[in-house]
């Protein structure tokens, strides 16, 4: 017999080389099909009277070919015969159990065997479900895509009943020649009276049938798969990697699965030779000897819990189910929540916060192998690979996901975008806002661990989520400037500001600690502002997407900040402006290629200058995070210096800018002024964070200092010793007097 195609396949698979040729009896002769109704072309110029003469054609293929399409093209791994495979005879399981229950019949519970002859390098796949008819052997698989199931669920109507089916597309079947040059198929149905029938088929375009012994299926019904397997496939002659296979996609199947396998177990048994000549009362002498037995193991003995009741459910299954299905034995999550999805979508759906930062996460935060997600269709493991699941952010995230509604490929491995997977998206990611909400109110520290382990992610949150930026914002926390070691919130900064302060401060530094040295804390100190420390180049990013938090600003303190000031400031200002003229000018002339302007700030107290940035600026740890991306990239490092010069503020009531003053008034051309304002300068940058771009420079300045400092120290010395008489003799005198 030849196979035959059904139209869903042909439109999908057929070759545009024999597309358009007339319909064949079988494969054989041509012939056309009633034309009675007229051809609808795109711009057709026909006549009525042509069109009612058209012949209309039905596409034909060859079914060779398509049979190589679907062995050679449609699946990407090799690995996926035998989730195909396992589908099916969980359907015929299922369709039996439905059917024993509508007729009333007492029958066992189906169950699915898997068995590997070495002898002849054969894979047997065996359940004892509802079997197949010859008719039904002809049309399930003697027709491509021809999804009995489908057939199945068509005659059931509504679907109001109580059943499980998996199948869809009709093509899984031939998943098998993946891996095998020929497959047999040996089945019997449950049908009153029903035979027992062979099919076989070296993936060719034809197949047999023929009569086959009863005895060769256990029990009253069911289906034997023998799949004489390809030299390259001999590993899954392994009981081990069809173990494999089974926990990773067929792990919450339905029916019990059981593997063939070999197990040996070592016994104490008596030692006959030691004990020969053994004194009467002794105990006798054992030895170790290995036992080896064969038979049936079941695999599959994990529930899937999604499935049931949320309330039926407790806290220790959750932990074991997330222990079991994410081979995480020591993790003990932190937060889970278990949810139905009901309406235009249904989906159901277990998500868990870990308890600590997962391995492959931990060195690289978006890890393409990572899998966190879980999806499954009635309960077959299709894929943990969709990024469309869950936005990126939200990568620490794990879970499973049960959809009946997913659009998935004929291969089932490639899900594609529909409104189905927006509407699950939105869920997702709205239930893990609600388990982190859950973690950041509890009263325990558990948030501060949180923050740790994935407080990266929010930020990234904040960048790429824009629906649900401002509810991330409200679970960010930072270090500041009056919080020691404990974190505050963006809302427990603002409610703790002072009268008259109208936005929320940041300022960078690559840790908290060289953030606390910067000299802007100065200038928000001095009016009692708190300033919260942002240590990652990611935080600047992220205060550039978030501008505002519950209608108040947010500002980088370490760029050209301005206050509204009183009168009387504004006023005192400009006259230390003009009082420090000659600084301010020889400062801009001096460095005017490495600043853009200085200015003259009362609001520093304990630091001689600071550099600041413009309103567009880079902070410093943003610069050394772009430069790094363009060495990287093999990009020039110096355009990013030019666009980002800084500014300098002053402190006139500081010595140093003093002594700076009465310098330049003195003799501003000479080499030790311009010393001393390039120290200032090269100070000032260090204290905020800046790197100094001329060590060399840099450092013969601090020696040259130095250097004059202890020349003037040795002299002061030496005039101190000419002044003081000697010891000696001032004791020779004091002995004359005496006398």
């Amino acid at each position: 017999m030849k196979f035959a195609s059904s139209a869903l396949l042909l439109v999908a698979c057929s070759s545009f080389s024999n597309a358009f040729a007339p319909v064949k009896s079988g494969f054989g002769v041509s012939h056309k099909i009633s034309a009675s109704k007229p051809m609808n072309t795109l711009f057709s110029t026909a006549t009525p009277e042509a069109e009612a003469e058209a012949e209309t054609y039905e596409f034909t293929s060859d079914v060779g070919r398509v049979m190589d399409l679907i062995i050679n093209s449609l699946y990407s791994d090799k690995d996926i015969f035998l989730r195909e495979l396992i589908s099916n005879a969980a359907d015929a399981c299922d369709k039996k159990r439905f059917l024993s229950i509508t007729d009333e019949a007492d029958v066992e519970t189906p169950q699915i065997k898997i068995r590997a002859n070495t002898e002849d390098n054969t894979l047997i796949i065996e359940d004892s479900g509802v079997g197949m008819t010859k008719d039904e052997l002809k049309n399930n698989l003697g027709k491509i895509a021809q999804s009995g199931t489908r057939a199945f669920l068509d005659a059931l109507g509504d679907g109001t009943a109580d059943v499980n089916l998996i199948g869809q597309f009709g093509v899984g079947f031939y998943s098998a020649y993946l891996v095998a040059d020929k497959v047999t198929v040996v089945t019997k149905s449950m049908q009153d009276a029903s035979k027992a029938y062979q099919w076989e088929s070296e993936a060719d375009s034809s197949y047999k049938i023929s009569s086959a012994s009863p005895d060769e299926i256990d029990g009253t019904s069911g289906t034997k798969l023998i799949l004489k397997l390809k030299d390259e496939s001999s590993a899954y002659m392994e009981a081990t990697k069809i173990e494999e296979l089974l926990q990773r996609y067929s792990e919450f199947i339905e029916f019990p699965i059981s593997v063939w396998k070999e197990n040996t177990e070592y016994k104490q048994v008596p030692d006959e030779e030691a004990n020969e000549d053994l004194p009467e009362g002794e105990e006798p002498k054992m030895k170790t000897v290995p036992e080896t037995t064969e038979g049936y193991e079941a695999v599959n003995n994990q529930k899937p819990i999604w499935l049931r009741s949320p309330r039926e459910v407790t806290d220790e299954e959750y932990q074991d189910f997330y222990k079991s299905a994410f081979r995480n034995t020591y993790d003990i999550p932190m937060k889970h929540t278990h949810f139905v999805l009901e309406g235009q979508v249904m989906c159901k759906s277990i998500l868990y916060i870990p308890g600590t930062l997962p391995f492959d996460l931990s060195r690289d935060m978006f890890d393409e192998n990572a899998r966190n997600i879980r999806l499954y269709v009635k309960r077959v493991f299709i894929n943990d690979k969709f990024e469309e699941l869950l936005p990126r952010w939200l990568k620490f995230v794990k879970g499973v996901v049960d959809s009946d509604d997913l659009p998935l490929n004929v291969s089932r491995e490639i899900l594609q975008k529909s409104k189905v997977l927006s509407i699950i998206n939105k869920r997702l990611v709205r239930k893990s806002l609600d388990m982190i909400r859950d973690v950041s109110e509890m009263e325990d520290g558990s948030y501060t661990s949180f923050w740790n382990n994935f407080g990266k992610y929010l930020k990234v949150g904040i960048i790429e989520d824009d629906r649900n930026r401002d509810e991330i914002a409200s679970y960010l926390r930072f270090f500041s400037n009056n919080s020691d070691e404990e974190y505050t919130s963006l809302a427990e900064y603002i409610e703790k500001m002072p009268e008259g302060q109208k936005a929320v401060y940041y300022v960078t530094g690559e840790g908290k600690e060289k953030a606390k040295m910067s000299p802007v804390i100065e200038k928000l100190k001095s009016r009692g502002y708190d300033v919260l420390f942002a240590t990652e180049p990611l935080d600047e990013i992220m205060f550039e997407s978030l501008r505002s938090y519950k209608d108040v600003d947010i500002k980088d303190a370490g760029k050209d900040t301005s206050f509204d000031d009183d009168e009387d400031s504004k006023k005192k200002k400009e006259e230390l402006n003009r009082e420090y003229v000659d600084v301010i000018s020889y400062l801009e002339t001096t460095l005017s290629g490495s600043l853009e302007k200085v200015t003259v700030s009362d609001l520093l107290t304990d630091s001689p200058a600071a550099l600041v940035q413009g309103a567009y600026g880079m902070s410093p740890s943003m610069q050394r995070y772009m430069k790094a991306q363009a060495v990287a990239a093999g990009s020039e490092v110096g355009d990013i210096d030019n666009m980002n010069k800084v500014c300098m503020e002053i402190n006139p009531k500081h010595p140093i800018i003093q002594d700076l003053q009465k310098m330049v008034k003195a003799d501003k051309e000479s080499e030790a002024t311009k010393d001393f304002a390039m120290l200032l300068f090269d100070v000032a940058g260090l204290t905020s964070g800046y790197e100094v771009n001329d060590m060399s420079s840099f450092a013969k300045r601090v020696m040259g200092m130095m250097s004059s400092e202890s020349a003037g120290a040795v002299s002061e010395a030496e005039v101190v010793s000419e002044e003081k008489p000697d010891d000696d003799e001032e004791q020779a005198v004091e002995a004359e007097l005496v006398e």
